[in-house]
């Protein structure tokens, strides 16, 4: 059995050389190699990773970029085999584990460390004022649940959802929730892509990309902008090298230069494998949030040159007259102070707008996690309407997801305010009625437990207290509650800060087999681009006390909508407008076919489910902007919208922080020491800084640094948070930007600082200021 690590990351072997300039190739291989190995030995290696994204196979647990429906025979990048490594890992965290480590110690553990112990294998409960887990039977740990939900209001209960849970648990999940009587479902796409969701739903009626893969490899010119896919959806830069063999022009919009948008390397063609593929053909070098006013500016430069689809303008758009005379009265110097482009570069870009017959915009967290990210989105929406580039071939807009099937679990209702259709929909399918205040988002939920509104958590996978902002505060929140319940493949921080009881609740994976009493089950996820298709693993699990997460939601539901022991009601009907749920809930935990009957009825797009999921690479849904070029607004036509130019304004002497990921790393997840692309090795704690930044806050390079964050709303005196102890890294980042790992700078993103409408924390605009560390 591969054999987890003992120390954690030793900060003081951190070494820095210089950032890389290409991605993937043997370096990729070799390194995706290596973890699988460690991690599962050469025989669960090759069972495991030919079966990713295979036809009949399990869909990775990492990104939700697209497969076509012709499959490579190893369909998976290098961050992708380390997701599987580490989900499909003989590293195990048995009771006795949790026996030698008290709370206490676990609490001193990095994530890196307490990731790379394994899967967890049996239930765990930490009683109040214990300082150790112990192991608990999952009926008493199911009687537990519903005795703390039954004791209080349900809007006293949070329910949060990770993008890994599959379709059909995320469905009977948002039922159960909504069974009870609350709508507190928030999910992880609060804290990512809910500013693409809503700016899309107010322009073009959908909150869901309007690209195919094809679409993308078919594109003539596309936009990469706040995104790094050479690390985050390293399977899409295959799709830009198709894009690029047939003509694309491709720019890159980013503050900091990234090597999977310089040259590509395929690991699965000879020309890859040698010379590689240049991506990008030029690169914009942005600020921080001056995205809203480099495409306000092309949309100016468009209008002025005339370069517009006048008929679909005239036929599928409203708001072009108002937009068109907003952008006329644009402030050039203030583009310039926004963006820190000239206006040169600017109008090179329009030009290239101006030759393309068709493009796509790609973005991620970049855009989205600003306080303006809906307005920007909105603006990168109508420089697309002008020219007719959504519903063409070619064309449209790509909001790349980090998670797979944190879109699915959208479309199945993981949503605080989710529309009223669904919610008669569901009432009609199951015989009650939904609640319609809308719940708590992850904002919303953060809140609720520091002010004492909620008493239980209950997190359907992921790393809340990691994936998080304000780590101090949200800690101290998740502290004060009466339960908190984890269900997880592995550990990780959140089950070291609980409330005053605290479950672990270990559940399969996608790579293990899901055998019920009809026998084998498969379930089904969405990708990025809405295509829904099935997914089954094979592998035994961990141990035979580890429960699929339908499951987890059957057995609970039961308890919680079923009269209580000593002859007590079911939870009280008044909570839960019209009463509990109908619902045959062990039937459907024994066959997942009639989760997928249900869903068949209540979700358009689904009809056929059983059916469509049969053929290879499943089904696309419905998505009319791409489809039919119809949009589900007034009037049936596209939105252009007129936004007040907004972009961070950062005080003299103080410098912008984002947040990012490593190349070691997924989400929350620490897979390795190292960020080779950024020449980081052997540590996490670093600060990318302008050399000219570093200048002018009289630091040097190489020097130790805390990172303090200024944040206050306007009539407010500012606060402070601190991360301690940093190394400064000279790097070609932006002026005036810097980047730092998270989730290690989770704590200086205030609760508070977050982007209007969408509420999506504003971990790309986090004024920051660095100071000496003291001594160690």
């Amino acid at each position: 059995m591969a054999k987890a690590p003992e120390q954690g990351i030793d900060e003081s072997e951190l070494q820095v050389g210089e950032p890389k300039s290409s991605a993937a190739g043997v370096p990729g291989v070799l390194h995706a190699m290596a973890t699988s190995l460690e991690q599962m030995g050469p025989v669960r290696t090759a069972r495991t990773l030919l079966a990713v994204n295979q036809t009949g196979g399990f869909d990775c647990p990492g990104c939700a970029w697209p497969e076509h429906k012709e499959r490579h025979t190893a369909e998976f990048c290098e961050n992708g085999a380390k997701a599987v490594a580490e989900e499909a890992t003989k590293r195990r965290v048995p009771p006795s584990f949790f026996a030698e480590h008290s709370l206490a110690d676990l609490a001193e553990k990095d994530d890196y460390w307490l990731g790379q112990q394994g899967r967890l294998t049996h239930p765990m409960v930490r009683e109040e004022g214990a300082t150790h887990y112990r192991p608990i039977r999952w009926d008493d740990a199911f009687d537990l649940i519903a005795g703390e939900i039954r004791s209080c209001h349900p809007d006293e209960s949070i329910f949060y959802t990770s993008g890994r849970t599959s379709n059909e648990a995320a469905f009977l999940y948002q039922l159960m929730v909504r069974g009870l009587g609350t709508n507190n479902l928030p999910d992880c796409s609060n804290m990512c892509h809910e500013s693409s969701g809503a700016a899309l739903t107010e322009t073009i009626g959908i909150g869901k990309g309007s690209v195919s893969l094809a679409d993308v490899e078919n594109a003539a010119l596309i936009l990469v902008a706040g995104q790094n896919p050479g690390t985050n959806h390293p399977r899409m830069l295959s799709a830009l090298e198709k894009a690029k063999a047939r003509g694309a022009v491709i720019v890159a919009i980013n503050p900091l230069p990234e090597a999977g948008l310089g040259t590509f390397h395929n690991p699965q063609t000879v020309r890859g494998m040698t010379r590689g593929t240049q991506l990008a053909d030029d690169f914009l070098q942005i600020r921080l949030g001056g995205d809203q006013a480099l495409f306000q500016a092309l949309g100016a430069l468009l209008i002025e040159a005339g370069a517009l689809d006048h008929e679909f303008l005239a036929d599928s758009v409203a708001g072009f007259d108002a937009y068109a005379a907003h952008v006329s009265q644009l402030d050039w110097d203030e583009v310039r102070s926004a963006t820190g482009l000239t206006r040169a570069q600017i109008e090179a870009l329009a030009d290239r707008l101006i030759a393309a017959r068709s493009t796509v915009v790609c973005w991620a967290m970049g855009l989205t996690q600003h306080p303006h990210a809906v307005a920007t989105l909105r603006d990168v929406v109508n420089v697309l309407l002008l020219q007719g580039n959504i519903g063409k071939p070619g064309a449209g807009v790509c909001p790349v997801r980090g998670h797979s099937n944190v879109q699915g679990d959208r479309t199945m209702g993981i949503f605080e305010k989710m529309p009223e259709p669904f919610l008669a929909a569901l009432d009609a399918e199951f015989s009650f009625t939904a609640p319609r205040e809308h719940g708590y988002d992850t904002v919303g939920a953060i809140e609720a437990m520091r002010d004492g509104k909620a008493k239980v958590f209950i997190a359907m996978g992921g790393n809340f207290l990691r994936a998080t902002p304000d780590t101090e505060l949200t800690e101290a929140a998740m502290a004060s509650m009466n339960l908190t319940v984890q269900v997880s493949t592995k550990l990780n921080r959140s089950h070291v800060i609980t409330g005053r009881r605290a479950l672990i609740l270990p559940a399969l994976g996608r790579t293990d087999a899901d055998v019920q009493a009809s026998g084998p089950q498969r379930v089904t996820v969405e990708d990025s681009m809405s295509a829904v298709h099935a997914s089954q693993g094979r592998l035994a699990p961990p141990s035979e006390h580890v429960l699929s997460e339908v499951s987890m939601v059957c057995r609970l539901a039961e308890r919680l909508f079923s009269p209580i022991p000593d002859g007590g009601p079911p939870v009280d009907p008044g909570r839960s407008p019209g009463g509990a749920p109908q619902v045959d809930w062990r039937a459907l935990e024994g066959d997942y076919r009639l989760i997928r009957e249900h869903i068949s009825r209540v979700v358009p797009g689904f009809e056929n489910y059983e059916e469509r999921i049969d053929e290879p690479g499943g089904f696309v849904l419905p998505h009319p902007p791409r489809d039919t070029r119809t949009f589900a607004l007034p009037g049936g036509r596209a939105v252009m919208t007129a936004n007040e130019l907004e972009y961070p304004r950062v005080p003299q002497g103080r410098l912008l922080l984002q947040t990012i990921r490593s190349h070691d790393q997924f989400n929350t997840t620490i897979y390795g020491k190292d960020d080779r692309y950024r020449g980081i090795s052997g540590g996490r704690r670093v600060v990318f800084v302008h050399p000219e930044d570093l200048a002018d806050q009289s630091v040097a390079d190489g020097e130790m640094v805390d990172i303090v964050s200024e944040f206050g709303r306007p009539g407010d005196e500012p606060t402070e948070r601190r991360a301690e102890r940093f190394r400064a890294v000279a790097y070609p980042t932006a002026r005036g930007c810097v980047a730092a790992y998270f989730p290690e700078t989770n704590v200086l993103v205030p609760v508070d600082s977050y982007a209007t409408t969408s509420r999506t924390p504003a971990s790309k605009s986090v004024v920051v200021r660095l100071e000496r560390s003291g001594d160690p």
